[in-house]
């Protein structure tokens, strides 16, 4: 492993390493005016959301690493406290792209992206129409992190309206993953659509007590075939498969033709069990995967 410490490090290069190692960040495409009514629009991937009651959102418009000079964005929040955290998806990306050149003040990014404003019921400044969801937003506190380039200011916003386009709705009336088709910022100029393979369902443990890996048979975790992850998907199973259960599993079609096959050489068994059970876990058939594993 090779260690960096900050302060002996250039800002640039720091900057480098946290953007690409913490990633996927999600964004925020703030809207913002000034006092004069002068519209403002960029991304920031310094952003996340802290609190639901009250919804309490949080970016962070950085100094400029390579200048020390603020964003327009900040100027504007700190005089007018209100923004709009547009989320951006694959459809808009490259608008959203467009949007952060750094164009003199008093410069509308609306126009120069091609996006259309729309007005606001709470706040001044516009949202993007063509965002998936849309918050109105009053600016609650501003904390600067520092006075140097590359410092952030943590910009608290409690969240007023949530606007959000129906059409990726499912019918629970939750947001659909593969509707919104997020995106996210990696490091460099790297983005991440979150589609397709990208979206992977996981239980969560809080919704049932596993037995944890340390209680896993000890030939179970010690595998070579089997990762981290398939360990603790069986770790997060609440009860583990019964000898009664495990025998009956033997007359399962594929589970008895590798019995069968290869009864003469143990070592060959065991091992085509384990990677039979790595498919079954692959494929979320956890009940099953311990059925075999538990057979090696």
């Amino acid at each position: 492993m090779k260690t960096i410490n900050p302060k002996e490090t250039k800002t640039a290069e720091v900057h480098a390493l946290l953007l690409g190692a913490i990633a996927p960040r999600p964004i925020a495409f703030a809207s913002t005016v000034d006092e004069e009514g002068n519209v403002n629009l960029s991304p920031f991937s310094f952003f996340n959301v802290f609190s639901a009651k009250p919804p309490i959102v949080v970016f962070s418009p950085a100094r400029r690493v390579r200048d020390n000079t603020g964003k327009h964005t900040l100027e504007n929040v700190e005089m007018t406290r209100e923004v709009v955290i547009n989320i951006s998806n694959y459809d808009i990306v490259e608008q959203m792209s467009l949007a952060s050149t750094e164009y003199d003040k008093g410069i509308n990014e609306f126009i120069k992206s091609g996006l259309t404003p729309e007005p606001s019921v709470m706040v001044r400044a516009p949202r993007v129409k063509g965002a998936p969801v849309a918050m109105e937003c009053r600016v609650n506190d501003i904390i600067s992190l520092g006075p140097e380039g590359g410092a952030g200011n943590l910009v608290i916003c409690e969240v007023l309206l949530i606007h959000v386009n129906e059409n990726i709705l499912n019918e629970e009336g939750k947001i659909d993953p593969y509707k919104l088709d997020a995106v996210a910022r990696m490091g460099g100029d790297y983005y991440l659509r979150a589609n397709g393979d990208c979206i992977f369902e996981l239980p969560k443990p809080v919704r049932n007590k596993g037995v944890g890996v340390d209680q896993l048979p000890e030939h179970i975790r010690n595998s070579s075939i089997l990762t981290g992850n398939h360990l603790a998907r069986l770790g997060n199973t609440e009860v583990i498969p019964t000898a009664e259960e495990v025998e009956t599993f033997k007359t399962d079609p594929v589970v008895a033709y590798t019995l069968n096959k290869y009864r003469e050489d143990q070592t060959q068994l065991r091992e085509e069990l384990e990677n039979l059970g790595k498919k079954l876990l692959d494929d979320h058939q956890v009940l099953e995967a311990w059925k075999v594993l538990l057979m090696v």
